[in-house]
């Protein structure tokens, strides 16, 4: 049975150790632990690798063409034949005739086909006599992006044959053929994507999935290292040793940020490298706030398996409520507030201006503050658990 004497003196020593505990020698084991915990770095690095190339893979063709539509043409008339070959020219569209309206929703209903034109009886007739005629196009919303690609095909096929048809007016009342064309379309349209030229979904949804990548991995892989030190009671450390410790685990995290934007984007084409020195101190203040949480989360799980059980299921929840796939101000208002204590809620719109849009440091500097302030509140809670849960160490 041990004395007062001796309970003391363990104390003392262990005191002594923490105080005593440097931030390079925090950090190089944090490395060593790191290699030498497979779980862990399978998913610190070896995990954000494969998502690196092989996330990106299911959009590489980034534009979806010849999307299945139905036309149903009531009018079978030269004017409605016209539009229907036109739609089948587009590259967007691949049409099938329906006799009737009702077929047409059954198809939609089996999933055979993403929309239908219906063209009305009495079209030409309407258009010769100079009447106002309309076409109905009708998509199936719940595929946004089909959904648009209808729209779009048939739009430009019925603008192309109305555009037609008013040249063919003008030249017969007289006017010349080139005059005819361009009163046809007095301001022209031209749309210019600016910074997803292609108007792919792959370059729209990557870059910000992979700040949700980085987070997540760094959240799993340092809450897992930490639940195994408490396990072996070697989770005590100093705040100049805590800070090694975080160094360590961002300074892994920002090789892997740094293979993302200059390697990964590169190789699947997506817009990138606007501004490289901000997407760098981007890097350089984004991992060490979100290891400073895995930090927290893995001191108050305590558990190995725990930060797998939990976090492995958040991803999803945190994208929608970055603001970036659904617009903020149409959450629920408590939603709102809760979004800003995830560092992804100001990283993905930082990064994606930073990276794609080539923004200015001054321009997204609430971006900034906003990481700066999360990782001074993870630290403070930190330093807060830290206290409160045993230090015993393993002699």
């Amino acid at each position: 049975m041990s004395s007062p004497l001796n309970t003391k003196q363990n104390n003392a020593k262990a005191t002594t150790s923490l105080t005593a505990q440097t931030f390079w020698a925090s950090f190089s084991q944090t490395i060593k632990d790191v290699f030498g915990d497979k779980g862990v770095l399978l998913m610190l690095i070896i995990a954000p690798i494969i998502y690196g190339f092989f996330y990106p893979w299911p959009y590489s063709t980034e534009v979806v063409n010849h999307v299945p539509v139905g036309i149903v043409d009531h009018d079978n008339s030269n004017l409605s034949r016209t539009l229907a070959r036109y739609a089948s020219a587009s590259p967007y569209l691949d049409t099938e005739h329906f006799i009737n309206e009702q077929a047409a929703k059954e198809a939609i209903w089996s999933d055979q086909i993403a929309g239908y034109m219906v063209i009305p009886s009495g079209l030409e007739e309407q258009v010769m006599s100079g009447q106002q005629a309309y076409v109905s196009v009708l998509g199936n919303g719940g595929y946004f992006i089909l959904n648009k690609n209808v729209q779009l095909g048939f739009s430009k096929a019925v603008g192309t044959v109305s555009a037609g048809i008013k040249v063919k007016k003008n030249i017969a009342k007289g006017a010349y053929a080139p005059t005819a064309a361009q009163s046809a379309q007095a301001v022209p349209l031209q749309i210019m994507p600016l910074y997803n030229q292609t108007e792919g979904y792959g370059a729209y949804v990557v870059p910000a999935v992979s700040v949700i990548i980085l987070q997540q991995t760094l959240l799993m892989a340092t809450a897992m290292l930490i639940g195994t030190w408490y396990e072996q009671r070697r989770h005590a450390a100093s705040v100049r040793g805590w800070l090694g410790r975080i160094t360590a685990l961002s300074t892994l995290s920002f090789i892997i940020g740094c293979f993302y934007y200059g390697w990964a984007f590169e190789l699947h084409h997506y817009p990138r490298g606007q501004n490289m020195l901000g997407t760098l101190l981007f890097l350089a203040l984004f991992c060490p706030t979100v290891a400073t949480l895995g930090c927290v989360l893995g001191l108050w799980f305590r558990q190995r398996e725990r930060s797998m059980q939990i976090l492995i299921f958040i991803s999803l929840p945190i994208f929608f409520l970055s603001g970036y796939p659904w617009p903020a101000d149409q959450l629920p208002q408590v939603l709102q507030v809760i979004r800003w204590i995830v560092p992804t809620t100001p990283a993905i719109n930082t990064s994606v201006q930073l990276n794609q849009m080539g923004a200015s440091i001054s321009q997204v500097a609430i971006g900034f503050y906003a990481l700066a302030g999360l990782w001074l509140l993870y630290f403070v809670l930190l330093l807060f658990l830290r206290k409160r849960i045993p230090q015993k160490k393993a002699y």
